[in-house]
């Protein structure tokens, strides 16, 4: 159990705002440069956020109760009620006086209750009942006085509780050991009389107790006279009920509720259903190392001393440091480098716990879209890929900025131009409505990507950490998505048939080599129907290499190595667009939709998967030179396209029906929906307006724990965009995020992320940690999220109390600026903003 007292402080106090404050604009900003353009190219517009009207509940009716778990509550008769799950269907705070706390000396967090005329339902518990007397202390919210017993109900309560005192409440009155609800025949033994004096006793014992609770309440009432509300609640804070605890069969069964309040807080804390869970697969499932990953478990916060001294990474990559790819140690044993090897992920067996430093000069980042064109120099102090691409207009060194004259390799006289042509060449690609999620391979700099976004296209841009020396941190610097990773020996962080588009601009991948292998994961990643866009020389010049590599469409031409793949892959090639003012020109592709082809080629290469292979395992899964079949039946996923842009974004996906249950326990469609609806109130009424944020400033968006992509589906309309993160350990519901018309990507929060320190400006973390507890530690996570984040960047964690202390304190540690809105039923918000404060001490070995 973590104390107050447990880190040393650092100089940061901690903002607590109820969530019925006033105090909206209390925040303490951390002292960051001010924005180099005050246009605000950012500005919202009034109705940017749409919240959905009528619907105040997430998720109703739920019959699942939430993770916390309850602490042990002694009863009046010295019976100990053991640890256990909140069940819950509406939510409802029953708090237990402080001078009740006195006279019994135990302590309450919360006693569940439900939607009956009581609040009080009876569950069953192993095959009995559990009583536990409480006094109700009644609470006004926004007006409801829901929650008040009448006296008639608590007398019949009453009376039933002396009823199951004789059966159930039998327990050794000197301190007999708790069985948890169940009496023993040898227990029942009892004779009348000592029933009948137990409960004379009991009795006794409550009549003493009320007496002194009321002359306990007196006093305390007596001092708060100026509180109107309280004086008129004060007459009816008597009522004693009987309340039975339900223990449920599964002692981790997870919240499936939560009621929305009118504010678009949520009361309870959205949380997977254990039941629906089990019908999704995930990716940890798939994955060799997940197994390893569980028996570490996870150590608490107290392994940092509180006179703990965080300090600098000692790592040759300096403030450019990324753990999984800068893993000297790992790379120095890799048995060769052929494949890239040298480029993949290779963490180090313990998240590191020292802190990256800042580039020397560091200054808020440009607002988009001024950062489009140019960037400070100072936060990428990087000039090579300057002197080696500045030809190509890719970037270049002017005065104290890098500039990016939106060219590439493949489209010198600027990206829009390059993109217009594509369309113009394949009409049905229809930038923003068909083709909306894009996977850009080799990007560069991502111009592509970054001038999609005036078509209202998402480019998932990537590019390994080479040569090119930060590449993908430029990108990101500019605002534009991007990751770093390569083509080498494992199939990509993503599902598979979910990409509208895939795009190569000379990005230098050998397509038709091992059996045309990573062809064959585009293969896996494109959308049946989807394109394929290659842009490069051996399209358009004719000799050497070039010619060898792919040589046209004409049959006679077939020996050639990569129009041979094609068309054993059942490609169509539907044009080859010549851009005459860039002299490049690019070969467009389409990827079958059926299985016909497959079945009647005469030489089965390359192969079909094996049945067992599932095409959707992405996380450190090896590359296959194979095909997977098309989906083809009327709800398989990938047989049908989505709807245009924007409609997908709310629409449910055909392949999920009210037959299957969703993530929190409804019928899939309701599921989805709420989700929806409960993330619009969420960002609308609470997120745009109580956490102090300037969403103006806000660009690169991180969601670590997406679900369904609710979140990022809230900002749509907002110039900025969201990557959804799902975990490898939970549900696989990146397929959905996808078909909504959203992006997102697999990772395991035990290891660090593939991105450059310093790329995004927010990253939302909604009941994360609760979900890591028991895979990994605490620590490395918050220091990877330090690491990640932009100075002046700010990070939003919804979860249980208890956690959100443990986040807290860690934070504070790092003189992160904290501030926590509190809500009802233990769930907080923490919202907190990264200052520029760093350690000046070095750590031995990083």
């Amino acid at each position: 159990m973590l104390n107050s007292n447990f880190y040393a402080s650092s100089n940061k106090s901690t903002t607590r705002i109820s969530r019925n404050s006033s105090a909206r604009n209390a925040f303490r900003k951390v002292p960051i440069d001010a924005p180099a353009f005050e246009d605000n190219p950012g500005d919202l517009p009034e109705d940017a956020i749409q919240p959905d009207d009528g619907s105040g509940t997430r998720f109703d009716n739920q019959g699942v109760g939430s993770n916390e778990t309850k602490p042990q509550v002694e009863s009046t008769m010295g019976m100990k009620v053991d640890k256990q799950p909140r069940v819950e269907k509406e939510v409802e705070e029953i708090q237990i006086p402080e001078e009740s706390r006195m006279t019994q000396n135990r302590h309450t967090e919360r006693i569940p209750t439900v939607d009956n005329t009581t609040g009080i339902e009876d569950h069953a518990w192993k095959g009995g009942h559990q009583e536990k007397k409480i006094h109700k202390q009644t609470y006004v919210t926004d007006g409801d006085t829901a929650g008040v017993v009448k006296k008639e109900e608590q007398n019949a309560s009453e009376d039933e509780q002396q009823k199951r005192n004789e059966k159930d409440m039998q327990t050794d009155a000197t301190g007999g050991d708790d069985k948890g609800g169940m009496v023993s025949d040898e227990e029942h033994d009892i004779t009348e009389d000592e029933q009948e004096q137990s409960q004379k006793e009991e009795t006794s014992k409550d009549q003493l107790q009320q007496t002194e609770e009321k002359l306990v309440e007196s006093e305390t009432h007596s001092k708060n006279e100026t509180n109107q509300l309280a004086d008129e609640v004060k007459t009816e804070t008597n009522t004693t009920v009987v309340a039975t605890i339900a223990q449920p069969k599964d002692p981790k069964v997870a919240a499936g509720g939560g009621t929305m309040m009118f504010n678009g807080s949520s009361s309870g804390i959205p949380m997977e259903s254990n039941e629906s869970k089990k019908e999704w697969k995930t990716q940890a499932g798939q994955s060799d190392n997940e197994k390893e990953r569980q028996k570490q478990g996870r150590s608490d916060v107290a392994e940092i001393a509180a006179d703990h001294k965080w300090e600098l990474c000692n790592v040759t990559s300096g403030a450019d440091y990324v753990p999984c790819l800068d893993n000297e140690n790992a790379i120095k044993k890799l048995p060769g480098r052929n494949h890239f090897e040298h480029r993949e992920r290779h963490c180090p067996e313990v998240g590191p716990t020292c802190l990256v430093q800042i580039p020397e000069g560091y200054k808020t980042p440009i607002p988009w879209p001024h950062s489009r064109d140019k960037i400070w120099f100072h936060n990428v102090p990087h000039k090579s890929l300057a002197n080696i691409k500045g030809h190509q207009n890719w970037v270049k060194v002017t005065g104290e900025f890098l500039t990016f004259p939106g060219g590439g390799t493949q489209f010198i006289h600027g990206a829009l131009h390059y993109i217009d042509m594509l369309q113009q060449a394949v009409p049905k690609i229809e930038w923003g409505k068909h083709t909306r999620v894009v996977l850009d391979v080799g990007c560069g700099v991502a111009s592509f990507g970054g001038y999609l976004f005036d078509k209202d296209t998402l480019a998932m841009s990537f590019a390994p950490n080479d040569e090119h020396e930060s590449q993908i941190q430029f990108a990101l610097e500019r605002g534009i998505p991007a990751i770093s990773a390569v083509m080498g020996t494992r199939r990509l962080p993503f599902p598979s048939n979910v990409f509208d588009l895939i795009h190569c601009a000379r990005c230098r991948v050998p397509w038709h080599k091992e059996g045309g292998m990573l062809l064959l994961e585009v293969n896996r990643l494109l959308r049946p129907g989807g394109y394929f866009v290659w842009s490069a020389t051996p399209v358009y010049r004719k000799h050497g290499e070039d010619a060898k590599i792919w040589k046209g469409t004409k049959m006679e031409n077939l020996h050639s190595e990569m129009s041979a793949l094609t068309f054993a892959m059942c490609w169509e090639l539907v044009t080859i667009m010549k851009d005459e003012l860039n002299e490049v020109a690019a070969a467009i592709y389409r990827k079958p939709e059926s299985n016909e082809c497959y079945s009647g080629r005469e030489k089965q290469e390359p192969p079909m998967c094996k049945p067992d292979d599932d095409p959707n395992a992405a996380w450190y899964i090896p590359l296959q030179a194979c095909m997977h079949n098309n989906p083809i039946g009327d709800i398989e996923r990938g047989s049908k396209w989505p709807e245009e842009w924007p409609a997908r974004v709310q629409t449910p996906p055909y392949w999920l029906t009210k037959s299957q249950r969703g993530i929190y326990g409804k019928p899939f469609p309701n599921d989805f929906k709420a989700d929806y609806d409960y993330w619009k109130q969420v960002v609308s009424k609470s997120y745009m307006s109580d956490l102090g944020l300037n969403w103006t400033n806000v660009r690169n968006v991180m969601d670590m724990n997406a679900v369904y992509g609710g979140f990022a589906a809230a900002l749509k309309d907002l110039k900025l965009w969201v990557l959804n993160v799902v975990s490898t350990s939970s549900p696989d519901t990146l397929p959905i995020i996808y078909e909504r018309g959203l992006f997102g990507i697999y990772h395991d929060w035990c290891e660090s992320f593939s991105t450059y320190p310093r790329t995004y400006d927010l990253l939302h973390a909604d009941h994360l940690f609760s979900m890591l507890e028991k895979r990994c530690k605490i620590t490395p996570v918050v220091v990877e999220i330090d690491r990640i984040v932009r100075p002046g960047g700010k990070l939003i964690v919804r979860d249980d109390s208890s956690t959100i202390l443990e986040v807290e304190k860690l934070l504070k540690s790092l003189h992160w600026d904290v501030h926590l809105t509190s809500s009802t039923n233990q769930e907080n918000i923490l919202s907190a903003q990264k200052s520029t404060w760093r350690p000046d001490v070095y750590a031995t070995g990083s």
